[in-house]
């Protein structure tokens, strides 16, 4: 083999090598400064750990805040999400990313005037990636501008999810219901990348539709109406016991 085809490798090798020792600050960078300008809400992202030998990162403590006028302070709160990247792809326009999954995000569903969180949420990521298609500007997918990336997710996964209701439930218990598992196949294969707003853009949608389906909706209302029956019989006994302390004490004092 000649050298110069040995350096070529060589320097093929380090890159890459760089490239995944720094993977764990660009994810954390691009998610904590785009994501708010994506989303219009507070993102935040804790921490990024990453295994140099397979690719694979595991992104810890994400949360997405709610937009101005909802009362709870988070749509979404993830312990654990994990990306399997494609490393090669690193050093290219278009990110292949082969997997993600997201494990156990608590979801806090709340409407308000009309609408809901997440629909003013997917609102906002719509008027984003309207933005990018008439101005034709690239993605900040890091801090520093111009140097935009695309990406395409071969699998995103959600699963073993729950849903809250943003509200004081009849006896301050909770109204929760288990949100159904997603899988969306090839995020932006078919335009050869899509900007991180089209991914959010389709990952949000997504999880919308299963948010407001009948799977859910359903679950919530039964419970609420199963606390708002036991609390109203909660109430009536309440009020016979007090009624029948009362008759008890007028016949003490003789009255």
């Amino acid at each position: 083999m000649k050298k110069w085809v040995i350096g070529i490798i060589v320097v093929v090798v380090v890159v890459l090598f760089v490239l995944l020792m720094n993977l764990g600050s660009v994810i954390k960078t691009a998610v904590n400064t785009y994501g708010p300008d994506i989303t219009k809400t507070e993102v935040h992202l804790s921490d990024v750990n990453v295994s140099l030998l397979s690719a694979r990162a595991e992104i810890r403590g994400l949360s997405i805040g709610n937009p101005p006028d909802f009362r709870s302070p988070k749509a979404v709160e993830v312990g654990s999400v994990y990306l399997d990247v494609d490393e090669k792809s690193l050093m290219r326009d278009t990110i292949i990313i082969d997997r993600i999954e997201v494990v156990a995000p608590h979801i806090t569903y709340e409407k308000r005037s009309g609408t809901d969180n997440f629909q003013t949420i997917l609102n906002n990521i719509k008027q984003q990636t309207a933005h990018e298609k008439a101005s034709g500007e690239k993605p900040e997918a890091t801090a520093e501008k111009g140097t935009g990336k695309k990406l395409i997710i071969r699998d995103f996964v959600v699963r073993d999810g729950k849903v809250t209701l943003a509200r004081v439930a009849p006896g301050g218990r909770e109204i929760t219901a288990s949100l159904p598992d997603i899988h969306l196949t090839d995020i932006g294969q078919k335009d050869n990348g899509a900007t991180p707003a089209e991914a959010a853009r389709q990952i949000v949608a997504a999880l919308y539709e299963k948010i407001s389906g009948s799977a859910v909706t359903d679950a919530l209302n039964t419970q609420r109406k199963k606390l708002e029956t036991e609390v109203g019989k909660a109430d009536e006994e309440l009020q016979k016991r007090a009624q029948d302390l009362e008759g008890k004490l007028k016949g003490l004092l003789g009255k």
